[in-house]
Parts: C-alpha cells; sequence; structure tokens
C-alpha cells in the first residue's frame, strides 16, 4: 500500500474485474453509486485512447454518514474510488482508495482513526479478489 491506495493485480478481463470487485465490496458493506468508463470518456472528448480503465464510486453508507456527521467536508472526498484498468493483455489492476490517506488531506485526527474500518474492509474485499 502507499498513502492513497491499496492495491493488486488479478488475471483476467476488465468486465470479470468488475464483476469480482463489486461483489467484494458488496461483501464488506460497500454499494456501486457511479460508473465511469474513463478510457471512453476519454475518447469521446479528446480523441485519444487509453488503456481500458473503470472507475468504480464505492460508499458503505454507515461509514460515510459516521463520518460525513463528523466533518461535513468529507462530503467532498466521498465516494471511495475503485480503479480497474488492464495493465497488460489478460492482467488487471485493482485500486481502493485508501480512506484514511484521503482523510489525511482534512487534517482532523479523528477523522483519519475513523476510517480505519474503511480500510481494513476494503483490504479484505481487496483479498478476495
Amino acid at each position: 500500500m502507499n498513502s492513497i491506495n491499496f492495491k493488486r493485480e488479478i488475471q483476467g478481463t476488465v468486465d470479470h474485474a468488475v464483476e469480482r470487485v463489486t461483489k467484494a465490496l458488496g461483501e464488506e458493506g460497500f454499494g456501486i453509486l457511479t460508473r465511469i468508463d474513463m478510457h471512453s470518456k476519454i475518447k469521446e472528448k479528446t480523441g485519444k485512447d487509453i488503456i481500458p480503465t473503470i472507475i468504480l464510486g464505492a460508499c458503505n453508507p454507515n461509514l460515510a454518514y459516521e463520518a460525513y456527521t463528523a466533518n461535513s467536508d468529507v462530503a467532498s472526498l466521498l465516494p471511495c474510488n475503485a480503479v480497474i484498468r488492464e495493465v497488460a493483455p489478460g492482467v488487471i489492476s485493482v485500486e481502493l482508495a485508501a480512506p484514511s490517506g484521503l482523510m489525511r488531506i482534512l487534517g482532523d485526527a479523528k477523522l483519519t482513526a475513523m476510517a480505519q474500518e474503511a480500510d481494513e474492509r476494503l483490504q479484505r474485499a481487496l483479498a478476495k479478489l
């Protein structure tokens, strides 16, 4: 882990990885609020190609509520992003934003400590892939 995300590589396709990530996150209480097919948007807006990249906006409502009621500035850092991208044929990188890393941006030690539970849930989800 670096300071902003948890990361691992898995075998398969982007679409299969999206299904696996969605299921693993669901088992940890996270739902998917948004999906951005970044490679398609880049192509549409610029005419340029990038590797297949999907960004899922994941949220655990209970944890988000706790964080928001502790410090409403957290809203600009929600939801947690899950990035799924093909880094080589059949090799998919899965990157989950580390809530504690994001919370450090706000300089709120209590919020950073609260984010540890979300970190643990995301790490468990990643381990299930």
